[in-house]
């Protein structure tokens, strides 16, 4: 079958991520274009990464007809306005986390995308690694009892990464980080949350740099999620039950899952599969959902990128972490 065409928006470290996994996946996919607001930037991009055109703008590429699927690769605060301008010439979008700024974003981009019968899902790689499946079937198999707690950390100290301290193109821990820890609980324990307590410290520039979150759920179990982009490096999980825990090491891309008894002793240690580096499932997923006609992949449904969204929404507005562009209408 023939590949399809793939191209980026955003030529930074993330959109390298995703060249390095497309220049692995040349039998379903094609390197195909590149786009930067710099002509001179996108075409040493896609020299280095092999991809057969540049665009000097996003229009441009949005515009091209040959074009089957757009990963957006910008900061998140322009993901709204990118994948708008994608979806309104009917190119397909795989929108890297987080989505949108806000989860009103979110609605009115998937609303207009599902009017229109554009593809549109979002990039969070975890959620199609196949690791993910193993400590689902981990827990299903009633591995360590029955689940009672989660703890989840993502922190990196950033303060190399200017965006992270920009109000303007939605900086802080919680959006580039803690929402791998939003992710990991979400998978494992749901959503059905009757109670959250939290709390953030605030850099004086207004966006949050470390948090403190509990949630608490209807059936009584917890999940205890921390992030921080001053302090770490610290990057694992743990789900803990009546009859061991399970943990994981690195949230966003699972390096490692170990299995414990309620003694302590390590029972399991499951193989995970090889792979390019990890951005490739999210683009087979597309491929696969594409072909069989769907507007969303099944691994991130439209629901669940909602959901994730307005978590985050109501946690900001705990903390009073408002982005400039969001007033005066945030709550969305």
């Amino acid at each position: 079958m023939k590949p399809i065409n793939m191209a980026i928006m955003g030529a930074g470290n993330i959109a390298g991520c995703m060249a390095a996994a497309l220049n692995g996946l040349q039998e379903q996919v094609c390197a195909y274009g590149v786009a930067s607001r710099s002509k001179d930037k996108a075409e040493a991009f896609a020299k280095k990464w092999h991809f057969q055109r540049a665009y000097g703008s996003y229009e441009e590429l949005a515009r091209d007809p040959a074009v089957d699927l757009i990963y957006i690769a910008t900061p998140h605060a322009m993901h709204y306005d990118n994948a708008r301008l994608c979806v309104e010439h009917g190119r397909a979008v795989l929108v890297e986390k987080a989505f949108t700024a806000n989860a009103g974003q979110a609605r009115e981009l998937i609303t207009l995308a599902e009017g229109k019968g554009v593809f549109l899902t979002e990039a969070i790689w975890t959620r199609y690694t196949p690791a993910r499946r193993i400590v689902e079937k981990l827990l299903a198999e009633g591995t360590i009892g029955k689940p009672l707690s989660l703890e989840a950390e993502f922190s990196v100290p950033l303060s190399h990464k200017q965006r992270m301290y920009d109000p303007a193109l939605a900086g802080g821990a919680l959006l580039d980080l803690g929402m791998y820890c939003l992710t990991f609980a979400s998978m494992y324990f749901g959503n059905a949350i009757a109670d959250v307590i939290s709390r953030a410290e605030k850099l004086e520039m207004g966006v949050d740099s470390t948090d403190d979150i509990i949630y608490t759920y209807e059936d009584g179990r917890k999940a205890h999620l921390r992030t921080s982009m001053i302090t770490g490096p610290v990057n694992r999980g743990e789900i803990r039950g009546t009859g061991g825990c399970i943990q994981v090491d690195n949230l966003n891309n699972f390096s490692a899952i170990r299995v414990y008894d309620a003694e302590g002793n390590l029972r399991q240690e499951p193989e995970i599969p090889a792979q390019i580096n990890g951005y490739e499932y999210e683009v087979l997923a597309c491929v696969r959902a594409m072909k069989a006609g769907a507007l969303e992949c099944g691994e991130m449904p439209h629901s669940e990128t909602l959901e994730i969204m307005e978590q985050m929404d109501r946690l900001r507005r705990d903390w009073g972490v408002v982005y400039p562009f969001e007033e005066p209408s945030f709550p969305c």
